[in-house]
């Protein structure tokens, strides 16, 4: 995950019987989280890249607070499976993402099947949540506006695998480690 500002903060959220927060505890935690006005607040924005504060996530996960400037968006990327969630706390911020669930390993090049494609709006106050073989990539389409967005993912990420996509073909690029956004 690209940064340019990284701190810790808490918001609490209740994790399971086992300890591990669900996917609805993760979601609950992004939009507590993104209606925090003074939180929100505190993020620097560029206007050429984004930028995040990375936050103490419940359960002992992790979250990031991420300012997206017009026209920016993450690529087709997954998790290193980590389940988790997202929610806008300003703007708007489109996601793709992939209705199928991809081998993790083994494989560099896979043809998609026609139908998976799924795309969806989200705007302040709107949230989703995924499970850990989640494919997606994230925009803010706006030409004008920033969009600012809490993530939060359980276990934190040990990794994110990065694709790239031409038709119906998705290709594995590259794998980050988390030792990589320290």
């Amino acid at each position: 995950m690209p940064a340019s500002v990284r701190t810790n903060a808490s918001h609490a959220a209740s994790p399971d019987a086992l300890g591990a927060p669900s996917q609805a505890d993760l979601l609950d935690f992004a939009g507590r989280t993104a209606a925090d006005a003074r939180l929100v607040a505190s993020l620097p924005l560029d206007p050429h890249g984004r930028t995040w504060i990375r936050l103490e996530g419940p359960g002992g996960g992790e979250a990031w607070l991420i300012g997206w400037p017009p026209g920016s968006g993450t690529g087709w990327h997954d998790h290193g499976g980590s389940h988790g969630a997202f929610a806008v706390a300003s703007g708007d911020l489109t996601e793709q993402s992939l209705a199928a669930r991809l081998p993790t390993e083994g494989w560099k090049l896979l043809e998609l099947a026609d139908g998976i494609d799924r795309e969806r709006l989200l705007t302040d106050g709107d949230g989703r949540a995924f499970g850990p073989h989640h494919v997606h990539q994230v925009l803010n389409a706006s030409r004008e506006r920033h969009a600012i967005s809490v993530h939060a993912y359980y276990p934190p990420l040990p990794m994110m695998r990065r694709y790239s996509r031409s038709g119906q073909v998705l290709r594995l690029e590259a794998v980050e480690w988390a030792r990589e956004w320290s």
